[in-house]
């Protein structure tokens, strides 16, 4: 998923989890340089491919500099 995929403003966002407490550190680091990663999720309106829009939770990593990479949905939510 992409970020323009996301249709408005991502609410309710916590940090899921940081720094080595996030299993594909290694791998993050590797792809999109060093940083102080975080993993988050939050709920947001998402565009499918087929052009449907539904409410979603959704997950991503982001770290200072770096900024917000590898966007995916998690859980469709069917009541707002």
């Amino acid at each position: 998923m992409k970020p323009e995929d996301i249709v408005g403003k991502v609410t309710h966002i916590e940090t899921i989890a940081e720094g080595s407490g996030i299993r594909e550190l290694l791998r993050l680091r590797r792809a999109h340089g060093d940083g102080r990663w975080k993993k988050k999720k939050g709920l947001a309106h998402v565009r499918l491919p087929g052009g449907e829009i539904i409410y979603a939770e959704v997950h991503w990593y982001e770290a200072h500099g770096v900024g917000k990479v590898e966007y995916k949905i998690k859980h469709p939510i069917h009541d707002e």
